[in-house]
């Protein structure tokens, strides 16, 4: 019996959540005994893919030019070809594109393709870009909203829709597993005082992960007992990033709140935080940081749109807060802040349970590979079916 054999196609393997998604899906592949194959523009990340036993085709799969994406849909009708392709799975719109071109011209290809976002759609032309994400057999989202969103947007949606939500390591993100000395370490690096509740925003420095709005929030508290990190680059905003250190110095945080840049130890970094903040003003697709916080025992406030609030686990709804909301922000926190110790022990207990339920990579990574093997016996009954019809055999 042929084994399985997937195609993942994205843009390139720089960084990011799609990124390592595609990397985990290829894993756990290779250790069912399936061939996963992927096609990118290639990065850094290469090299762990390859350590995953997966095979990289290198494209230039990232060009939205359209002469280009055309070029890449005959590259990859040869590779479908070549390496006896089941599945083709892209996970963005520029390779979605040539995807599905090159799926069209080889009819035993199954077309298989994830929204991530909601894209810009504000107009006719944006709409039927990204519309190629619901031209395949199967569309899976990353979340209850996500699909609401297409289902909103792309009313005349042709394909079947699929919620898996991303999923989080964790076991990497585990408090039984961390090392205190790079914890120390850590505290140590980025000035953290002793006996103080510690606050924590992850995500890049941007607009919309509302670091603003925390920080006009923290100013409402009027507390001296807290610490608050922004765990994430700025990506060459300086201009932003200079605006919120004004903002600091106008309601006069110098000394509680502090950038530190990005961090590679993200499970160490959780593990300082007592309270870890999602401020996101427009909607998360997913909501990993909520997820990864919950994981790591910490109690998380996050706003209550988009894929944020379905990761939230019921014992800390009552932290859920209204986007872009000064006012409601510091409320939540201040409940957040008023929570005994054994109390968010509690809390933290049965928040990683349902963290471990319902967001694992484990499940992720198993239902993703369950929409493959549907599909693919698909295909086989419709030729089984075929065959019977043509040697006018009734069907069993």
């Amino acid at each position: 019996m042929k084994s399985l054999t997937v195609l993942q196609v994205l843009p390139n393997l720089v960084s990011g959540g799609v990124e390592i998604g595609t990397i985990d899906i290829a894993k756990a592949l290779v250790q069912k005994g399936y061939n996963a194959y992927v096609v990118s523009n290639g990065g850094p990340l290469v090299t762990k893919l390859e350590q995953a036993g997966a095979i990289h085709i290198q494209l230039p799969v990232h060009s939205k030019n359209p002469f280009v994406m055309w070029k890449n849909s005959l590259a990859l009708k040869q590779v479908f070809s070549t390496y006896n392709i089941d599945i083709v799975h892209a996970r963005s719109r520029a390779p979605a594109w040539s995807c599905y071109w090159a799926s069209q011209k080889t009819k035993k290809i199954k077309f298989i393709t994830t929204f991530h976002g909601t894209y810009g759609h504000h107009s006719k032309l944006k709409r039927w870009y990204n519309g190629v994400m619901i031209r395949s057999q199967q569309t899976i989202a990353v979340s209850a909203f996500i699909k609401e969103h297409v289902l909103a947007v792309y009313s005349n949606k042709p394909t079947a829709i699929e919620v898996i939500h991303r999923g989080i390591d964790t076991e990497k993100f585990n408090p039984e597993r961390i090392n205190e000395q790079a914890v120390s370490t850590l505290a140590d690096a980025w000035s953290v005082p002793k006996n103080v509740k510690v606050i924590m925003l992850p995500g890049r420095i941007t607009r919309w992960k509302g670091h603003s709005v925390l920080i006009q929030a923290l100013a409402e508290l009027k507390q001296e007992s807290i610490f608050c990190l922004m765990v994430g680059d700025d990506q060459g905003k300086t201009a932003y990033r200079e605006e919120l250190r004004q903002l600091i110095q106008e309601h006069q945080l110098e000394d509680i709140v502090h950038f530190v840049g990005g961090c590679s130890d993200m499970p160490s970094a959780y593990a300082l935080a007592d309270i870890v903040v999602s401020a996101s003003t427009d909607p998360e697709a997913f909501g990993r940081v909520a997820c990864e916080a919950q994981a790591m025992n910490c109690l998380a406030v996050v706003t209550d749109h988009g894929g944020g609030r379905e990761t939230i686990a019921p014992s800390q709804k009552d932290f859920l807060c209204r986007p872009n909301d000064v006012g409601s922000l510091a409320q939540s926190l201040t409940r957040a802040l008023k929570v005994d110790r054994q109390s968010a022990q509690e809390i933290a207990l049965v928040s990683r349970e349902h963290i471990s339920q319902h967001f694992s990579l484990q499940n992720m990574c198993e239902k993703t590979i369950a929409v493959y093997n549907k599909n693919t016996q698909k295909t086989s009954q419709l030729k089984s079916d075929n065959y019977a019809h043509n040697q006018n055999v009734p069907k069993q």
